[in-house]
């Protein structure tokens, strides 16, 4: 749970590379909420069948919407990407699969341009 709320903290830090397993880790922390909130929107009967989303997994996927996208842009950086390749989501199909490859590669070894790597500093 520490690594959760850590990464959940650096998410507003600019110059700061996410580790693969940060991110992913997160991202299966996320998922793993909103399946939750989903169930219990389906036990209270607030879920909407057609969006798959009631009130309370909407209300977290509104407040996770931004973290989710900072932290995307930080695994970017750590391949050496620019933050701007998340605009390639926008593409339906191709952009998904894009940004998965993306987020799956190792970062670059060392430095780069957007600050050091995240693996000297945690090994």
């Amino acid at each position: 749970m520490g690594w959760f709320v850590a990464a959940s903290k650096k998410y507003v830090v600019l110059m700061v590379r996410f580790r693969r397993k940060e991110y992913w880790y997160l991202v299966l922390f996320n998922f793993l909420i909103t399946v939750v909130l989903v169930l219990i929107d389906g036990a209270i009967g607030t879920l909407n069948p057609s969006t798959g989303l009631g009130l309370l997994s909407g209300i977290y996927s509104l407040a996770d919407l931004i973290p989710s996208i900072a932290v995307l842009v930080r695994r970017l950086c750590d391949t050496g990407r620019s933050g701007l390749w998340v605009l390639i989501s926008f593409v339906p199909l191709i952009g998904a699969i894009v940004l998965l490859v993306f987020a799956v590669q190792e970062g670059t070894p060392g430095g780069n341009r957007y600050g050091p790597s995240p693996k000297t500093a945690v090994a």
